[in-house]
């Protein structure tokens, strides 16, 4: 287990997806419990992000994966393309869905939450809320949010938090179609951490030199599999330079201190048209963070 001891710079900020009441606030509660410091609620994953780049906080807590659902988008793309920003934490966290209303709600015609958080319930809400009118917003807490602000007939997905800042009433617990739902939640910073020890991951992103020849992918993950190195996740995304050409997200177990690992990643910048390098940093559990 990797330490967890001066994860936050005193009197320094984080931003997080807000606002109050989301699964990434609750992240930051118990991630840098105890710690000086601030958080800082903003109305979208992106505005996390720039916040971040801008230095308005030291660092922003944002999803990157669920487990139902995939990876998130936003999360992906702006970090490979739009920002120069380093990984320096990831956390896991078990998800678990809450169906809430106001208190006296006695039908439901329109259910509101995060795009992903209805996706991920909604085998459930077609069950039981057949004709329903199921409705994306910014956050799970936005959508609590709006449900205590007056919307009748109206019924939100969210955290039990949320139900408690907003004072909502609790009608479902635990309406995720699968049990076995969690969201990889990541920590972005400025700078990269210096070391990591413990449970470590790498992160790169390239975008292969010779696209149009058959085996090129094949030659790039051969450097990790030559050297035993494991790669605990692979993904594609638009390149943006044309359609039918890719990116590739490459998470690898490990550190660049390690010597096996180094050697797979410098021979696959070497290989690739273009390179960014994400960051070494640690893994947590939520069980690391309570």
């Amino acid at each position: 287990m990797a330490s967890l001891e001066n994860q936050l710079p005193a009197e320094k900020s984080v931003g997080y997806l807000g606002p109050r009441g989301t699964f990434s606030e609750e992240i930051a509660l118990n991630f840098y419990r105890g710690v000086d410091g601030k958080f800082i609620p903003y109305s979208s994953i992106d505005a996390v992000i720039r916040a971040v780049e801008a230095g308005e906080v030291a660092e922003g807590i944002v999803p990157v994966e669920n487990a139902l659902e995939g990876s998130v988008n936003i999360t992906l793309d702006t970090l490979a393309h739009e920002v120069d920003l380093y990984i320096v934490k990831e956390i896991i966290q078990p998800i678990r869905h809450n169906l809430l209303v106001k208190e006296g709600t006695k039908h439901i015609n329109v259910v509101l939450s995060h795009a992903q958080a209805l996706a991920q319930c909604r085998h459930y809400l077609n069950r039981q809320y057949p004709g329903a009118e199921l409705v994306a917003v910014d956050s799970t807490a936005a959508a609590g949010y709006q449900i205590a602000s007056g919307a009748k007939n109206h019924a939100a997905v969210g955290s039990l938090r949320a139900a408690e800042l907003y004072g909502l009433k609790v009608l479902a617990t635990d309406v995720q179609d699968n049990p076995n739902n969690s969201t990889r939640f990541i920590v972005i910073a400025k700078r990269p951490v210096d070391s990591c020890s413990g449970k470590c991951k790498t992160s790169v992103v390239c975008q292969i030199g010779d696209e149009d020849k058959p085996g090129s992918l094949y030659d790039i993950l051969g450097e990790f599999a030559s050297r035993k190195v494991n790669l605990t996740k692979i993904e594609s995304r638009p390149s943006r330079s044309g359609l039918g050409m890719y990116i590739f997200f490459l998470d690898i177990e490990g550190g660049m201190v390690d010597e096996n690992v180094a050697a797979a990643v410098n021979a696959v910048q070497a290989k690739s048209k273009w390179f960014k390098d994400l960051g070494t940093y640690p893994v947590y559990t939520a069980e690391d963070i309570r």
